[in-house]
This record gives structure tokens, sequence and C-alpha cells, in this order.
């Protein structure tokens, strides 16, 4: 199948983490009219197939794929990596300890990088890695406490609309 050729002026982001609220939000407003740079073609994309709940026009594709395996994500991001110019990251797997989220949240966005850097040539030019609260919710260290660690429970989850 034959590639389609890019527009070069327009901006094409990969938002990794898009059924997420903040991926949620970062998408429309890159489908905004407003939007700086815009106008954007915005591919959504998240581990689990699209929410019920999920507008179906906010972002132009909506992809699924296993970032931690690297074979699946190659499959589902080679056909659009020509395409990609901007990855915004939003995706967190949180895992048993702080050493498991290290090794699993790395070797996703490593996978995914790379598999965007494999089209020949490619237009990635801007990675921008999100966090917020769902990232620092983990045990936190209060010296009040001295060596004990209070767990947070993290306000939302992502499958919450």
């Amino acid at each position: 199948m034959e590639q389609e050729v890019p527009n070069t002026n327009t901006p094409v982001a990969l938002v990794v983490g898009v059924t997420g609220m903040v991926g949620l939000s970062l998408a429309e407003a890159l489908k905004s009219p407003t939007a700086l740079g815009g106008p954007w073609k915005v591919y959504g994309s998240a581990r689990r197939p699209k929410p019920t709940w999920f507008p179906s026009s906010t972002p132009d594709h909506y992809i699924t794929f296993d970032a931690l395996n690297f074979d699946d994500t190659l499959k589902h991001l080679a056909p659009i990596a020509h395409e990609i110019t901007h990855v915004f990251w939003i995706a967190i797997q949180v895992r048993e300890n702080e050493e498991s989220n290290v090794a699993a949240n790395s070797t996703m966005l490593e996978n995914v990088i790379k598999s965007l850097k494999s089209a020949t040539p490619s237009r990635l030019c801007h990675i921008t890695l999100q966090t917020g609260t769902k990232h620092y919710m983990a045990p936190i260290f209060d010296p009040v406490l001295g060596t004990q660690l209070v767990h947070h429970e993290p306000p939302f989850h992502e499958d919450v609309p």
C-alpha cells in the first residue's frame, strides 16, 4: 500500500494516553480552530479499545496498541510514523513499586519513539512528557512520620470520563 504524502506544513500530533483526562483535553485543544500552529491532525492512542463515552470526533484517528511490546507498537505506528511531528506523552502504567514503574514506563516511551523514528524521513521534531498528580501520587515520604511511607490513592482513574 502506498503511503499518503503528508502536507509538510501541517503539524501532526500523537497523543499517547488520549483516554485520560489530560489526554482528552489536549486532543480537544489541538483540534480547536484557534489552536496555536493549527490546524492540527491528531492521532490518539491508548492500550485499551476506545471507550463508549469517548468522543469519536476528538482525534482524527484512534489507535490501540501495547506500548510495552515493541513489535505491536511498530506494527501500529509504522504506517503513520512518516506523518508525526509532535508526540504528547501522557501515558502511565502504575506497577507494584517504583523500580517496576520506571522499567515499564521507560520501555513504553522507548518503543514509541523507536517506532516513530523508523520512518525515512522522520518528521518528528518535538516530544512533550506530561506528568501530574497520577505520577506523583505514589507513596509519599513525610519527614514527620520518619521512615514511614504514606500511601495516597490517585483522585482519578483512567476509566473515569
